[in-house]
């Protein structure tokens, strides 16, 4: 009665309706949550699922290419991966071999759409096996009974001579003399500085990185802006390190998205597979480095 006279009553239905009313606005507002969360989720799994197609496309295009070209027909004699003593075998057997006045070609391609007129007319219908190898270095003889195209780990400026040997520098191939090698990923650095193929020094580490926009928390926005701040103070520490380096040789290799950064000072930047902790990695990656696939044509 009393309730009813001062009209808290009435206060009390209202305080419960909106309490009511909240309660219905929070589990709206937690389902959207969920539902953005989701999505973002969706997305990434889409947008990983794209690449994969887009990936499988470019492959399958380059298949119809070659079938319907006039050289579908013509095929890799062989193919092998070389390292350690096996390179150093078949770099010597190409090295010993010997014709008369310019009656070996080698040349460097760098790329496979615009080879010199000397390549062309040397391999003849085994040209386009050439385009697909490069960059490479070609080795051929006026006879086409040698016909051999090796990836080059450390390649020289693009060049085609004739000559009565093989125009082969170790150098290109093989570890020789001081230089550094870095493996560098958007979480993980490690350099090594070597003589030849012993390494003399080492320095490594590894940073936190977020990898993946959890269901709540941050916004996708805020999310991809943490991380691109991450993999940026993580690459800083990285440039700090190779310019601490004692070498003026330098090869990056890692990660394709990251090795834009590093193009300036390095002789050379390629992309490698090795993950894992900074030592072995490092390991790992100047062994896939400094191995040669070798094509017979």
């Amino acid at each position: 009665m009393l309730d009813d006279l001062l009209g808290r009553t009435e206060l009390k239905e209202r305080i419960e309706d909106l309490e009511s009313e909240k309660y219905h606005l929070e589990q709206q507002l937690d389902a959207e949550q969920e539902r953005r969360a989701d999505a973002v989720t969706d997305r990434q799994r889409a947008q990983e699922r794209a690449n994969q197609l887009e990936d499988r496309v470019t492959e399958l295009e380059d298949r119809v290419d070659r079938l319907q070209s006039d050289d579908a027909d013509v095929t890799f004699r062989g193919e092998t991966k070389l390292r350690g003593d096996r390179l150093d075998e078949i770099l010597s057997r190409l090295e010993s071999i010997e014709t008369g006045p310019e009656g070996l070609l080698t040349a460097y391609v760098e790329n496979g759409h615009d080879l010199p007129e000397s390549v062309r007319a040397a391999f003849g219908n085994r040209t386009s096996l050439v385009s697909r190898a490069a960059p490479c270095l070609a080795v051929t003889d006026d006879a086409g009974l040698l016909g051999a195209c090796l990836s080059v780990p450390a390649p020289p400026e693009p060049f085609d001579a004739w000559d009565r040997r093989a125009r082969i520098d170790r150098e290109w191939f093989q570890p020789r003399g001081e230089f550094t090698i870095a493996l560098v990923r958007s979480d993980l650095f490690a350099m090594g500085v070597y003589d030849g193929r012993e390494r003399t020094a080492f320095h490594g580490f590894d940073s936190d990185l977020k990898s993946q926009h959890s269901k709540g928390g941050f916004s996708q926005s805020r999310f991809e802006r943490l991380r691109d701040e991450q993999i940026e103070t993580h690459l800083d520490r990285c440039q700090a390190a190779l310019d601490e380096r004692p070498t003026d040789r330098l090869f990056v290799v890692g990660e394709r998205t990251v090795l834009d950064e590093f193009a300036d000072d390095a002789e050379v930047t390629a992309t490698v597979s090795a993950t894992g902790d900074p030592e072995p990695a490092l390991e790992d990656a100047f062994a896939e480095f400094w191995t040669v696939q070798l094509r017979t044509v």
